[in-house]
């Protein structure tokens, strides 16, 4: 996962996410990094948005848990849409929470 971060944390800097790169912060967290996993990192976010990827990853959560109430089916379905409705409303806040650490 620490690779990953230092991928994103170079992003959010606007910085080229290369080996070189993401090794440096790597090491400066303290992380042993194996040089195999930050090739392979590298190559693979080559094609990738980082951007749209992140804007994706924070939708999905919300929308998957309007389809997850549904699907629970019982006496129990509405006041689980309720609280999965109250999940959704309040991901906002948590999410402005993380961004701020990446912005």
């Amino acid at each position: 996962m620490e690779y990953v971060y230092a991928a994103m944390m170079l992003h959010s800097a606007e910085k080229e996410i290369d080996e070189k790169a993401v090794g440096a912060v790597l090491k400066a967290a303290g992380v042993k990094a194996d040089d195999a996993r930050v090739k392979a990192l590298v190559a693979s976010l080559a094609s990738v948005d980082i951007g749209e990827a992140m804007s994706q990853a924070i939708a999905a959560p919300a929308a998957a848990a309007p389809a997850a109430a549904a699907s629970a089916g019982g006496s129990d379905a509405p006041a689980a849409e309720e609280a999965a409705a109250e999940e959704a409303e309040d991901e906002p806040a948590a999410f402005e929470g993380l961004g701020s650490l990446f912005g």
